[in-house]
């Protein structure tokens, strides 16, 4: 075939690469900093070699264009703020020391000093750190590590494009700082923030940058005029700039929609889509407006947030369709491939037939060059890997694990009475406080406590059979005794068996259902250094037999105090695994769900007067569009109801959510139906409280007292004081005392002395309650 001009000219490139390296290199550099273990010139060269692997495997599979930037110690947010010099008050003396402790100061905070807020990135498990911005805040242009990173790039002889969060983005993603009105919008320092881009981007483009891409993913959710307005004139400002790099304005996660023209109508260089799952919104909107004549298109037509294998042939015919409406196309992934596993080829436990339908970073890069390939040379040069391509969209489409009847025939035979408790919430208290008999400001943890470098040696000596089963039972046993007892003698109410034997809060349940495939490899970042191996959801899930009753129990049997069942979500369970992609979430969360009713089932059973069912990713899931959010609420509501309705009147049911913007979902956690909510709290202050409490929220809550993501201590007074906060908003009989997460990722010294100041703050505010 004859190639038209934009297709003769194709590309594959992608906005972004895993960080962690093959063996999570950089995780274990930057913890062994924090120890004191690694020095900092040790840390700079090890993040030096693994982008030079990273950009050297992109080049060497055919990507033409690297990007740089990407890269982060901790999270790119973070690292644009201090490319903008928006550095919070209290961590300007830590920086100004040293730049490094400074930036790790933002992020985990110090025994005086709290961190950042962190919460969500969009709609995914990634955490980014929350600009603290105020009217009277001064930017000021910092493009060290943009400018040094190009040129290590540049010196290995490749052709790269800088990526940095875009100047609306990023004003979008902040919030007012510390003692700033609550109304203040960061997007009124647009005009001052626009100079600083300005002078990154000269920066930039003075150290041989061609071109520089500017993420704005903020702009495919619902925007006002003023936001609209505030992308029009920070594009015209920084497009007119005669001192700068070419422009590509990348949008990701979903449909463009009413920003599309805006930046259609820039004086930018080139656009960035997700012809993903919103391709069909946005072909049809680039149509309405004319295409982008003399732009460049970066068309991301594959998945950057699955590991599943692309359709070739699908990609090729949208890649045909927008030939004709840019003067070039290039090829990408949806988004950053920071969101998936580095290789699917170093899983060697995973059935071979299974393989075929994986791609992780690595072989997503391949697919790339392979669709840029059939675009520029005709698909007659790709005709062996479409033809491989067929093969394996047929197996797994014909696969049996994709369909299992009897799971299939349950699902479909649930009722709305599956999905309500037998009574009201106001008489399941009655019943739940006779039973329990807590008192008032009752304390309680999230669920895990300490993963200590033993037991994850006992994992490992299992797996590698250097104990039996028994012994590591034994050792399992010996641990719950010992959080069984801290917990007594540090005076808290509901207990919880400390989850010693689970590696993951998603993956140790995927293991013990049906339909699931774990990794061993599949590492993605999450926060920080916090990296998950989220399960491969792969077909029909069912639960083949009790997955925490033993363990549970067992706890239970060590003490009079009620311990907590400890179960994760059907929603969490879809968000934090890879989900399947061929057929409705909403079809394969009531499977789960399902599963999951049958534990909850065998726990009251046992003995279980409180189940918690952890929903952290409710909100992280949430769509990005409003017009999307009722359909999605629905249907995730339903299915934590149905795997928690089964239950008596006097069973108390809690769940969890943690790092999340809840305000917009007040409502979907009122639908719960939970007797009791534990929600993060700590770095914004309370705010979950009050959101709680202009909802007129009915039920109990836990709004934590405790930042289980930073080092720092709290004191019994600091912990008395946001509790005294949380009851301005939530009176004293349905409030709780909890941290704000699970405590795995802490060290024994930190849990021990933060639960004690937890327990001494909520005695001390108790005996200031008014008695009756």
């Amino acid at each position: 075939m004859t190639a038209k001009p934009a297709a003769a000219a194709a590309r594959a490139t992608v906005y972004g690469y895993p960080r962690q390296g093959r063996h999570r290199e950089l995780k274990k550099a930057v913890e062994g900093y924090w120890k004191g273990k690694v020095t900092a010139d040790a840390l700079t060269e090890t993040a030096r070699t693994l982008r030079r692997a990273h950009w050297q495997q992109l080049a060497g599979a055919g990507i033409h264009e690297v990007p740089t930037g990407d890269f982060s110690y901790y999270d790119h947010v973070l690292d644009a703020s201090v490319m903008v010099g928006a550095v919070p008050d209290r961590h300007r003396a830590a920086v100004a020391a040293d730049a490094l402790d400074g930036y790790f100061a933002m992020a985990r905070g110090t025994q005086d000093v709290a961190p950042l807020e962190m919460t969500k990135w969009f709609d995914t498990n990634y955490h980014y750190l929350v600009p603290e911005l105020g009217p009277d805040t001064v930017f000021s242009a910092d493009s060290a590590k943009q400018v040094a990173e190009l040129k290590e790039a540049l010196a290995l002889g490749l052709t790269a494009r800088p990526v940095l969060v875009g100047p609306v983005t990023y004003l979008l993603l902040s919030k007012p700082a510390p003692g700033v009105a609550a109304d203040f919008e960061p997007l009124t320092l647009l005009d001052r923030l626009l100079p600083v881009y300005a002078q990154v981007l000269a920066d930039l483009r003075a150290a041989g940058a061609e071109w520089v891409q500017l993420d704005e993913p903020a702009l495919v959710q619902d925007r006002t005029p003023a936001d609209l307005n505030a992308a029009a004139r920070a594009y015209r400002e920084l497009g007119t700039r005669t001192d700068r790099p070419k422009l590509l304005v990348a949008s990701y996660f979903d449909r463009l929609g009413d920003a599309l023209p805006v930046l259609a109508k820039a004086p930018v260089d080139g656009l960035a889509l997700d012809f993903t799952d919103a391709a069909a919104a946005n072909l049809d909107a680039l149509a309405a407006v004319g295409g982008l004549p003399g732009k460049h298109l970066v068309a991301g037509v594959v998945n950057g947030r699955n590991i599943w294998i692309n359709d070739l042939e699908k990609s090729l015919a949208t890649l045909g369709t927008l030939l004709g409406l840019a003067d070039r196309v290039d090829v990408a992934a949806s988004c950053s491939l920071l969101h998936v596993p580095l290789d699917a080829a170093l899983e060697r436990d995973i059935d071979p037939q299974i393989a075929r339908w994986l791609a992780f970073a690595r072989q997503k890069t391949t697919e790339l060059v392979t669709l840029a390939r059939g675009l520029s040379q005709g698909t007659d040069t790709i005709a062996a890997e479409l033809a491989a391509n067929r093969a394996d969209l047929a197996s797994r489409a014909n696969s049996v694990l994709t369909h299992d009847p009897a799971v299939r025939a349950r699902a479909a035979a649930v009722t709305e009475a599956d999905v309500r408790r037998s009574q009201a919430y106001g008489q399941r208290t009655v019943a739940q406080r006779t039973h329990l008999g807590l008192p008032l400001l009752p304390t309680t943890t999230i669920g895990s406590f300490p993963q200590t470098d033993e037991l994850r040696a006992a994992r490992a000596d299992l797996r590698a059979g250097r104990i039996d089963t028994a012994g590591y039972e034994e050792r399992i046993k010996a641990e719950i005794q010992e959080v069984v007892s801290f917990q007594e003698q540090a005076g808290l109410d509901v207990l919880v068996h400390g989850e010693p034997e689970r590696n993951d809060m998603v993956q140790y349940f995927a293991e013990r259902l049906t339909g699931y495939l774990a990794t061993r490899h599949g590492w993605v970042q999450s926060y920080g250094t916090r990296y998950v191996r989220p399960p491969v959801l792969a077909g029909d899930i069912s639960r083949p037999e009790p997955m925490t009753v033993r363990w549970t129990t067992y706890a239970q049997s060590l003490t009079e105090r009620p311990v907590k069942g400890m179960l994760t979500g059907p929603v969490t369970m879809l968000a934090w695994s890879f989900v399947r992609d061929d057929q409705p979430l909403a079809q394969t969360a009531r499977q789960v769900a399902l599963a999951l009713r049958d534990e909850v089932a065998d726990l009251e059973a046992a003995g279980t007067s409180v189940i918690q069912v952890d929903e952290p990713a409710l909100r992280e899931t949430l769509p990005l569009r409003a017009a999307d959010h009722p359909a999605y609420l629905a249907w995730a509501t339903d299915a934590f109801r149905l795997s928690t309705s089964g239950v008596r009147p006097d069973t108390q049911i809690h769940t969890h959510m943690c790092y999340a913007e809840f305000g917009d979902i007040v409502q979907a956690i009122d639908d719960l139906d939970a007797d009791v909510i534990s929600l993060e709290a700590t770095r914004s202050h309370m705010q979950v409280a009050r959101e709680l409490a202009a909802h007129g929220y009915p039920r109990e809550a836990g709004p934590g007292v405790y930042d289980i993501h930073s080092p720092r201590v709290p004191s019994p007074a600091e912990a008395a004081d946001l509790l005294r906060t949380g009851l301005r908003a939530i009176p004293a009989e349905r409030l709780w005392v909890n941290p704000d997460c699970g405590l795995k990722t802490r060290d024994w010294p930190e849990v021990r002395a933060s639960l004690e100041s937890l327990v001494a703050a909520a005695r001390t505010v108790r005996a200031e309650l008014p008695t009756s």
